[in-house]
């Protein structure tokens, strides 16, 4: 039986829930989506993971307002589709910095990516500036006082922003 088919006799109450509730909204999301991205493409790609989260949900009765979700579920998606282009611009721009550039296959930049999300995920309750900080420590290897100068920190403070990183890889991979 498909998710939606066209005799509502035959839906359960949750799927007729899922069909209104796209039925009504999916060309509102689709038209906030498109403004935001300036993009129909990802506009639908992004209206569509918006709705499998909400198929993802228990309970689609409970569903009060149903706009204020979607508007909800699109940003969120929205600001990780940024997330994941800033990170993925920075890796881009790490790799021509490179002296030899070397290329690395589609599944190798894929395995980076996913890596480097992973991290971004882990380190998402930090600061900023202890985001920074362990990233240099980490990635780009610089000394202590190095960042504090970077960041205009003092050397004790880095060192606490440093410890603050690994404490959340620690916890995220425990």
């Amino acid at each position: 039986m498909a998710v939606f088919p066209h005799h509502s006799a035959r839906q359960d109450p949750r799927q007729q829930a899922l069909h209104r509730l796209f039925g009504e909204h999916h060309s509102w999301l689709l038209d906030r989506l498109r403004l935001r991205l300036n993009c129909r493409e990802d506009a639908a790609d992004l209206a569509a993971e918006t709705f499998a989260q909400v198929v993802a949900l228990p309970d689609p009765h409970a569903i009060r307002e149903p706009r204020a979700l979607l508007s909800l579920i699109g940003k969120r998606l929205i600001f990780a589709r940024w997330r994941r282009n800033d990170v993925e611009r920075a890796y881009l721009d790490a790799l021509a910095s490179l002296p030899e550039p070397v290329a690395p296959s589609p599944e190798e930049h894929w395995l980076v990516m996913e890596a480097l999300m992973a991290v971004d995920r882990l380190l998402e309750g930090l600061s900023s500036k202890a985001r920074a900080a362990f990233l240099y420590s980490q990635l780009d290897g610089l000394t202590y006082a190095r960042i504090a100068e970077e960041l205009d920190v003092s050397v004790t403070r880095v060192h606490q922003y440093v410890v603050q990183g690994l404490t959340a890889c620690y916890r995220g991979v425990s």
